[in-house]
């Protein structure tokens, strides 16, 4: 609902209006209703002056494009490439990169049991083609921490 206000609270509140108000609370929505239909109506006179006066060239100008927000989604990343900005929001995707990187991380993690501390794989297969090697103990300098 507006402004997450829920069935019951909306319910509430109209009636505590209607009991702090009583009979003046049409009158005042009225009033209420008169007054944003004439702020409305100001508001769009005001931005047909201002199309009118920035001439032809700006005919298809939004007001809703100064908002910064909208101009980054309308120009950085929208589907027209105005400032040639395509190419290089292209070549900032790492997707196949990253793929790379993780198909590479599974083919070293196989065989690789990682409950044991110390311990680096090697090849799978020892030099005389004996039975595979799993780990071997990795040299530990006590000066080098």
């Amino acid at each position: 609902m507006i402004f997450d206000i829920g069935p019951l609270k909306l319910l509430t509140l109209l009636v505590l209006a209607t009991l702090v108000f009583g009979d003046k609370l049409p009158d005042m929505i009225t009033r209420a209703r008169d007054l944003i239909r004439a702020v409305r109506s100001f508001a769009d006179d005001a931005k047909e002056d201002v199309r009118r006066e920035l001439g032809p060239e700006f005919k298809d100008f939004e007001f809703e494009d100064l908002n910064p927000r909208t101009f980054i989604a309308k120009n950085l990343l929208g589907d027209d490439d105005a400032l040639g900005l395509r190419e290089i929001r292209d070549s900032l995707r790492l997707d196949g990169e990253a793929e790379e990187l993780r198909e590479a991380a599974r083919t070293l993690s196989r065989g690789v049991d990682l409950t044991k501390p110390s311990a680096a794989p090697v090849a799978a297969r020892a030099a005389d083609g004996s039975e595979p090697v799993a780990y071997q103990p990795v040299a530990y300098d006590t000066e080098a921490t």
